[in-house]
Parts: C-alpha cells; sequence; structure tokens
C-alpha cells in the first residue's frame, strides 16, 4: 500500500453524476479525501459513505474534496448516492485499477479494503488510514490530518 510522503498516482474514472474525475483536476481545487470502500448497500460501508455526508461540511470548510471510491458500477453509485443524499460524487473502479494503484490490501485475502487517503494539493500522501470495520475512523483521522496541513 502506498504510504505517508507517497506520490498519489494518478487516475481518470467515471463518477455518480456522469462526469469523470482525474487527480491533477481534483487537487487543482484543494486537497483530496480519497475513500476506498468495498460495497454500495452493505451495513458498514453506507455507515461511512453516511458519516462522510455528515462531516462534509467540515470538510468543505477547510478546502477539502471527497471522492468515495469501490468496483460497482455507476448506476449503483447513482442509485445509492441518491437514497442516502450524498454531497460528494462516487467513483467506478469495476477493474480494481485503481484500488490496484494504492496497493489496497484485501480483508482475509477476499474482501476489497477500506482505506482512507489524504492527498495534499501537491499530490503527496499525507495519510493513509487502513481499517476494515471502524468506518467512523475514517472521518475522523482525515480531519485531524487536514487541520494539520
Amino acid at each position: 500500500m502506498i504510504g505517508v510522503g507517497d506520490r498519489a498516482p494518478a487516475f481518470d474514472v467515471e463518477t455518480s453524476d456522469g462526469g469523470r474525475i482525474q487527480l491533477d483536476e481534483a487537487l487543482a481545487r484543494g486537497p483530496l479525501v480519497l475513500f476506498f470502500y468495498p460495497k454500495d448497500n452493505t451495513a458498514i460501508c453506507t455507515a461511512e459513505v453516511c458519516s462522510f455526508r455528515d462531516a462534509y461540511t467540515a470538510f468543505t470548510e477547510i478546502g477539502a474534496q471527497v471522492l468515495g471510491i469501490s468496483s460497482d458500477d455507476t448506476r449503483s453509485h447513482k442509485a445509492f448516492a441518491g437514497k442516502h443524499g450524498l454531497p460528494f460524487p462516487l467513483a467506478s473502479d469495476p477493474q480494481g485499477a485503481v484500488r490496484k494503484a494504492y496497493g489496497v490490501p484485501k480483508t482475509f485475502g477476499v474482501f476489497p479494503g477500506r482505506v482512507t487517503f489524504v492527498i495534499d494539493r501537491g499530490g503527496i500522501v499525507r495519510s493513509a488510514f487502513n481499517a476494515q470495520f471502524t468506518a467512523g475512523k475514517h472521518i475522523d483521522t482525515a480531519l485531524d490530518v487536514l487541520r494539520s496541513l
């Protein structure tokens, strides 16, 4: 897994709002909180995305953006985002190429991992938090790191 101080791998992904997002374009607007989660509509994943939703104002006040990513397709993401009123996009990584580029490990060697990266405007990873079953800590850790930048 890439770590603190590493350059974030570039990506270009399709999002739930029908657009595309590239890392460089996102970073031109400010730091990015990029969180990988296993699957739409599962209990812990729903808790995680809703926690990011509930803290979204805190992220935007710091000038940060939030982007969730999983292997689900954009139709699934659009329905999931709509159901939970998400103010940030979800990106589709159907072949797992972005997940692989970031080195996100599998849990028990089977399930896609849950990792949150904080990437500064220069494209450097400032935090890499890996915790499969504690969704809320991803938000707290990301906010703490962003406040220290």
